[in-house]
């Protein structure tokens, strides 16, 4: 709670009324109004009057319009119809011939390309079926899929093998393979090589299945006899998994087995539906051709053609072709398939044509419209086969669409309509013009009287609002409207004031709240309490409780006013536990947005009953406000409560235990000493008594609100524990794990403003970017990185306007898993050390997301943040020597927050060379920090990030600037080193020595030692906070200390010098730091915050420190006195 409202209980000295106005200024974002907002009933008379008499004129002139409209649209429509129909018939005709001679080129050439291989074949005297070899047959190929009209076809060569030659089979591929893999390589220009298709080759007869969305080869061969294996194919696709599948046997794919078969009865080509995965994994249909090849009469093997419609679509070379649904129908289903497809539909617009799926598409409003051909015939009498081959037909139908009729449709009918609406409009503009002058008067007149009663029903009761516009009918309803007060505002007249023997008020305040929010920027402090008082707020209107104000962060509510209720301390009990149980789901839900410590906000709440007097205090801000003794007990209440606990008075218990809650309250086992009472016997409410049931407002049973959210990818986490609905339990989830959503949360922004800045986001694998990230970093330590100036990103103002629009990217699920995983693996390398753990490392990152936020949001000359259509971006990214130009650079800076830390020990540097570990062999100083972005970039890199790597950066460029920010940044954190602390020095004084140097060089200084200094101040950002949040932090770095001395791992014993030692550090590095953020202009009022903090913590340390260190020594030795 702030200084400013902190103690409500001290508003009188001598126990005077006090006086507590409705402000109603805190409701959440969307939660209901405590009170539903209802006009007045003058406001409703004169609004149903006005919409009635403009009702019956518009009903007149729509009537006369519509008819007149109507008649002569309908008239004007009827040729456009005829000419569309009549358009459509000869387009269409024209698209199914061509398509027809397409495909029966296309059949003709397979059929001459099928003699061309058996002649081949035949004229070989070395080779005899199966074990043909064609030579050059990528290129021959080549030359025939020229004819198809669609680009590089798939088309395979599969000999008929034999049962006896499946083993002589494996032997002639591993032979003869490698000369037309070579033959393939050169005619196609593939960058592998034939060893490597060798090594993706399974050579042997064999079936395939899918593992893990990959097809590999099973180690058997298929089932006993004829098989045909896939030979030459044309083209030689790369191997995909390290599988070719050569020598996959066609005859286990069931739609391929039953096509051949008729091919084999018919001696002739068949056709049937494929369905394969696309490019992006969804499955389409196209056709596969059959074509045997025969040798003697007898079929050895045969010609598999992939043929694709939508390609052949596209490529129909006939003008015109738009808004065209085509329908590919066959008469029978493939033999031996379990899923059939029959029927195909793609919509053709000019060049492109768009697989639309398994079914017929057209709309069945155009079935008259229909061009029918067909598509593919054998020419085969299917009388003469066996009763189980169906010989199939393809027959092709089109139709039109909505978006090729609107071609058709003229301005006619509209212009003629037109004509007639614009008579009538003429003639009834005189009158419009004179209503709507009229109008607009009677508008502003009663949005003035809505806005007036709308306020005033926040502000007010609904029984207090009533009463004001009652006195105010002494004179007109609407004056009573305009003024409900009376005289501006003015003390004339008699005062609205009551007397309420019995009600019971509520005090709820926020424990820890001012020095959390001493750390926070000042949106999150506004997102903290409106979320929390948002809740609060449906609590009160459920519970029939109605809300007073907040003062500060504490908030104050009534029951028994203005409608007075028998059970009024029952419902404002329930009211409390039902804030408290909201309270802890709220802020564990919030941790994971507002950072560290939000969840150790708790409330502390006192409650007392008795009379009060309330009533409408007049003058300049008129509101209604509660005096009497007891709000001032109820303040009183509250202070002297206890956090996460309910004090209530004697009275408020004798009214639980006459309403027989007896089991609700616990006596306080001391009493308490109340300002103007004394000591006073109070009670704790039992927050977790059973529920009694009373209906809610809603007429039903309310239920505590559970601050869960659906499981999805937004808000769900990886690791936290879910309820029996799929919901995420929040309050189950550990502080760690909480803290790894806060991170995730916060990097997750900045990587779509990365993205964004850059346009678009690739995860592919680039080989040279991949070579770059397997040799960063391994050569010199990382302190030898180090580099006393970074060139940063120059400003762009096309990508600092694309970030506007940074909230719509979605970097992908993969990426914010992996992010998520890789932030959860950096939290469980840190140790479980008192002070270097990953709450601390998260501390640092809250710290560092408000200083950049501070140099984001450029200020005016009042401190005040100002919108970003306001700010002159080349101004805002000189103000920041380059910072803000580039996400990059704020992400790489909040990710050395995080890492900076890793796998600490809990001693200093010193004590690590001291001992000789292994860490401080290889980097000799600095070896803490060090050791954290060794340890952090050998993560990163592996190759389960990939999708977050691609995601951070897309360059050489970009790799090479993170990894200098993050080793730049971490090792700045080593303020014991005294050579490195006298480096900055010297830049900082070089740098700013005169700012009136502008140019790239010295922006990129001045930028690099800025960021050097805003990781040192939020490294002990603790120091320059409120002084709770100083005080807990230096026990906890106190606690480390002292527990290596004890364990042998410290030469002197820090408690004899702790206080000296803290006021030194104060004077001689937290607030010269404090000042140099305050002198470099780019952090606005947040460093003038952190100065005041440090100066002001630096006196109360010296105040009380020599006690805090004796405290510190006598928790520790009652800590481990086991």
């Amino acid at each position: 709670m702030s200084k400013s409202s902190r103690h409500l209980s001290d508003w009188s000295s001598n126990g005077s009324t006090t006086g507590i106005s409705h402000l109603d200024s805190s409701s959440g974002g969307d939660s209901p109004q405590p009170i539903e907002y209802v006009a007045p009933d003058v406001a409703k008379r004169e609004q149903k009057a006005v919409n009635r008499s403009k009702l019956l004129v518009l009903v007149a002139l729509l009537l006369s319009v519509g008819g007149a409209a109507t008649a002569t649209f309908l008239l004007m429509e009827g040729g456009d119809q005829d000419d569309f129909e009549a358009s459509f018939a000869g387009l269409g005709s024209e698209v199914a011939t061509v398509t027809r001679q397409q495909v029966d080129q296309i059949f003709s050439g397979l059929d001459a390309f099928s003699l061309f291989i058996a002649s081949e074949a035949k004229s070989d005297s070395n080779s005899s079926w199966p074990f043909v070899y064609i030579s050059d047959f990528s290129a021959k190929a080549e030359r025939i899929a020229a004819l198809f009209g669609f680009e590089r076809p798939t088309l395979d060569i599969a000999p008929l093998v034999q049962e006896g030659d499946k083993e002589k089979w494996t032997s002639y591929v591993l032979e003869t393979a490698p000369m037309w893999y070579q033959e393939s390589i050169d005619n196609e220009g593939h960058n592998a090589t034939v060893e490597e298709y060798l090594g993706a080759t399974a050579p042997y007869v064999h079936s395939s299945h899918v593992v893990n969305n990959k097809r590999v080869p099973l180690d058997t061969t298929t089932t006993p006899g004829p098989a045909l294996p896939k030979w030459h194919t044309y083209p030689l696709i790369p191997a995909r998994n390290g599988y070719l599948t050569v020598s996959i046997d066609f005859l286990v794919f069931p739609d391929v087995a039953g096509l051949f078969k008729i091919s084999s009865s018919t001696r002739g080509p068949s056709i049937g539906f494929l369905r394969l995965p696309d490019a992006t994994g969804q499955f389409v249909v196209d056709s596969q051709i059959i074509q045997p090849i025969t040798h003697n009469g007898n079929i050895v093997g045969m010609l598999w053609l992939r043929l694709p419609w939508r390609e052949i679509f596209q490529n129909l070379n006939v003008d015109g072709v738009f808004g065209t649904i085509v329908v590919i129908r066959s008469n029978c289903d493939v033999p031996t398939r379990t899923d059939p497809v029959r029927t195909l539909s793609y919509a053709i617009d000019g060049s492109r044509a768009e697989f639309l799926g398994e079914f017929d598409a057209h709309d069945p409003k155009y079935e008259e419209q229909v061009v029918s051909r067909v598509l593919v015939d054998l020419n085969v009498d299917s009388q003469q086969f066996p009763e189980g081959i169906c010989i199939p037909t393809l027959t092709l139908d089109l139709y039109p669409t909505d978006e090729l009729a609107e071609t058709f449709q003229t301005t006619k009918p509209t212009l003629y309509t037109t004509v007639v609406v614009a008579i009538f409009a003429f003639t009834s503009l005189v009158f419009l013009l004179y209503d709507y002058f009229v109008g607009r008067r009677q508008r502003k007149f009663m949005e003035r009287i809505l806005r007036q009663d709308q306020i005033v029903s926040n502000v007010f009761p609904a029984a207090i609002r009533d009463r004001l516009y009652d006195n105010g009918q002494k004179g007109s309803e609407d004056d009573a409207l305009l003024d409900p007060l009376g005289g501006g505002g003015g003390t004339g007249g008699s005062p609205l004031a009551d007397l309420f023997p019995e009600t019971t008020i509520v005090f709820a305040d926020i424990v820890g709240f001012t020095a959390w929010a001493s750390a926070r920027e000042p949106a999150q402090v506004f997102i903290l309490l409106e979320t929390i008082y948002g809740a609060f707020d449906k609590h009160a209107y459920r519970r029939s409780v109605f809300k007073v104000e907040t003062v500060g962060d504490c908030y104050v509510a009534v029951a028994g006013l203005p409608e007075p209720d028998k059970d009024h301390a029952v419902a404002v009990c329930r009211f409390a536990r039902d804030c408290m149980k909201t309270m802890k789901a709220i802020t564990v839900k919030l941790e994971m947005t507002l950072g560290p410590d939000t969840s150790d906000l708790d409330l502390r709440v006192g409650i007392h009953s008795g009379q009060v007097t309330a009533g409408v205090l007049r003058g300049e801000r008129s509101r209604f406000q509660l005096f009497g003794d007891t709000v001032n007990t109820a303040a009183r209440m509250e202070s002297a409560s206890e956090r996460r606990r309910i004090q209530v008075s004697q009275v408020t218990a004798d009214l639980l235990l006459a309403s027989g809650l007896s089991a609700w309250i616990i006596p306080r086992k001391s009493k308490v000493f109340v300002k103007g009472k004394g000591e006073i016997q109070t009670f704790w409410l039992d927050t977790k008594a059973t529920k009694i049931s009373k209906p809610s407002k809603s007429g039903t049973e309310m239920t505590t609100v559970s601050e869960t959210v659906p499981n999805n990818s937004d808000s769900s986490s990886g690791e936290g524990a879910f309820d029996d609905n799929g919901f995420v339990d929040f309050e189950a989830m550990t502080k760690r794990e909480r803290l790894v959503e806060y991170s995730v949360e916060v990097l997750s922004s900045l990587l779509q403003q990365i993205i964004a800045s850059r346009g678009a986001v690739d995860v592919s694998n680039d080989t040279s970017l991949s070579e770059i990230e397997a040799t960063i970093g391994t050569g010199d330590t990382v302190l030898e990185e180090f580099v006393p100036i970074i060139p940063l990103k120059r400003f762009d103002a096309g990508d600092l306007s694309k970030r506007h629009e940074a909230s719509s990217i979605d970097i992908g699920e993969e990426a914010k898993t992996q992010l998520r995983n890789f932030l959860s693996n950096v939290a469980s390398m840190y140790q479980d050390n008192p002070f270097h753990n990953f709450e601390h490392a998260s501390h640092v990152t809250a710290s560092v997301k408000k200083l950049l936020t501070r140099i984001v949001n450029v200020t005016d000359g009042n401190g005040l943040q100002t919108s970003t259509d306001e700010i002159d971006l080349v101004n805002m990214a000189g103000h920041s020597y380059g910072i803000t130009s580039d996400p990059l650079t704020q992400f790489s800076v909040l990710f050395s927050a995080i890492i900076h830390d890793m796998d600490h020990p809990g001693v200093p540097n010193a004590q690590l060379v001291k001992e000789n570990t292994r860490s401080a062999q290889i980097f000799k100083k600095s070896v803490a920090e060090q050791n954290s972005v060794e340890l952090a970039w050998a993560m990163l890199m592996g190759k389960e990030y990939d999708a977050l790597r691609a995601c951070i950066y897309h360059t050489e460029e970009d790799l090479r600037r993170f990894r200098q920010l993050v080793v730049n940044t971490v090792m700045a954190t080593d303020i014991v080193d005294k050579e490195l602390q006298a480096l900055r020095k010297a830049r900082w004084e070089t740098a700013f020595a005169d700012t009136r140097v502008r140019d790239e060089t010295s922006d990129d200084c001045k930028a690099t030692i800025v960021i050097e200094h805003l990781i040192q101040a939020s490294d002990v950002s603790h120091t320059m906070q409120h002084w709770h949040i100083y005080k807990a932090w230096n026990e906890r770095f106190f606690m480390e200390c002292y527990g290596a001395y004890k364990a042998g791992r410290a030469d002197s014993d820090p408690s004899t010098n702790w206080y000296k030692g803290e006021i030194g550090f104060f004077d001689f590095y937290v607030i010269p730091l404090a000042k140099k953020l305050e002198s470099c202009g780019v952090f606005g009022v947040s460093s003038h915050e952190y100065l005041n903090y440090a100066a002001s913590n630096r006196a109360e340390w010296a105040r009380e420190g020599e006690k805090l260190v004796q405290q510190y020594v006598a928790k520790y030795e009652e800590l481990n006195k086991h």
